[in-house]
């Protein structure tokens, strides 16, 4: 059966897809499984992605990953080149402002407009509650007078912030640093003040049924990349350094962030 790939959730700018189309072309020549290259564009559901029978490789949010009954197999989690990421399997959340706004701190945009992205992400939603935890009191329990969402994607974090419709926004901090690579100009007017502490990054996943021995080839053909010379400039597009192979269990820290914020009444940030 031919498998499903998609990149959706790192498309962070043009010309990016058709590095990561190009990776997992290589991908699926080395492993000798067929991958047939989706867009799943927004505003579709990113939920019926992970949901598909067909599923081979493609992105899922850490957070739905963990609270997922019966879980996908992992196929491989990026490992992103920059040094705030220490060569682990690793991502944060960026807190962005206008670079022309008078926020110096997080704590200055508190009053203001939060902007978040769908319920079931770990990025713009439960990453967001966990890091505003510590600044909440009794007197204070609510931060912001407004919220602004579901945006759906950090992308439209980014032009809801850019364009004045919220005054901070939490952005994928991998995803920011694509987009900052790849389309400087889209950030030019932002600034990050405040990033949250590390979670496990998005894997690559695939449907629970997905054999053992697929799951292993395509595995393989990831593992390889990095030494595929012909590959570099789509590493370089995309941040990687190389691909690791995180354990399930890995993802439950988010777990645990989401049962502290839901335990000190904080539900929802705000």
């Amino acid at each position: 059966m031919t498998l499903i790939a998609c990149s959706r959730m790192y498309n962070a700018a043009a010309g990016v897809k058709a590095a990561w189309d190009s990776l997992f072309g290589r991908v699926s020549a080395q492993s000798g499984i067929a991958l047939d290259i989706i867009d799943h564009a927004p505003p579709a559901p990113l939920e019926a992605l992970w949901r598909r029978p067909d599923a081979g490789c493609v992105f899922m949010c850490g957070w739905p990953f963990a609270l997922a009954e019966r879980q996908p197999r992992i196929v491989c989690a990026p490992v992103p080149k920059l040094p705030r990421y220490s060569g682990s399997p690793v991502c944060v959340t960026d807190f962005v402002v206008r670079a022309d706004s008078g926020f110096a701190t997080l704590e200055d945009t508190f009053g203001g407009r939060l902007a978040w992205t769908v319920e079931n992400s770990h990025s713009g939603y439960n990453a967001v509650r966990h890091h505003l935890l510590p600044y909440r009191t009794r007197e204070r329990p609510r931060l912001y007078r407004e919220t602004v969402g579901p945006l759906i994607t950090p992308r439209a974090i980014v032009e809801a912030v850019a364009d004045g419709r919220a005054d901070v926004g939490p952005v994928d901090g991998w995803y920011l640093d694509i987009l900052r690579h790849n389309d400087p100009e889209a950030v030019a007017g932002l600034r990050i003040v405040a990033t949250t502490a590390p979670a496990p990054i998005p894997p690559l996943v695939a449907h629970p049924d997905l054999p053992e021995p697929d799951l292993m080839q395509l595995r393989q053909a990831f593992l390889d990349i990095p030494h595929d010379r012909s590959l570099s400039p789509v590493l370089e597009t995309l941040l990687i350094r190389r691909f690791a192979f995180p354990e399930p269990g890995d993802y439950g820290v988010m777990l645990d962030r989401a049962r502290a914020a839901v335990e000190a009444g904080y539900a929802a940030p705000a």
